[in-house]
């Protein structure tokens, strides 16, 4: 019987151990997260504008990418319009 007791004395020390191991965790995260929270506000704004930034270069390489395809679509088409009437009448 006093095996019995001791072995389940074993696993209620276990199960607190387990348990303070788990709350220890859960207060360095709430911890940690209430330290981090004035410099995550701080650098909001910065990555605001970092994404607003890119958003912005991103728009433009495209625009000068279209702004260079259309010059060289015009001198395609006038390359290619004399085979393309040609094509028509033969």
């Amino acid at each position: 019987m006093f095996e019995v007791m001791a072995l389940f004395a074993l696993a209620v020390l276990g199960l607190m151990f387990f348990i303070g191991i788990v709350v220890a965790g859960v207060l360095f995260k709430v911890a940690f997260k209430l330290v981090l929270l004035p410099l995550k506000l701080l650098l909001l704004p910065i990555l605001l504008i970092a994404v607003v930034l890119k958003l912005a270069i991103l728009l433009t390489v495209g625009v000068v990418i279209v702004a260079l395809l259309i010059p060289l679509l015009v001198i395609g088409l006038l390359v290619a319009s004399p085979f393309i009437i040609a094509s028509f009448f033969s």
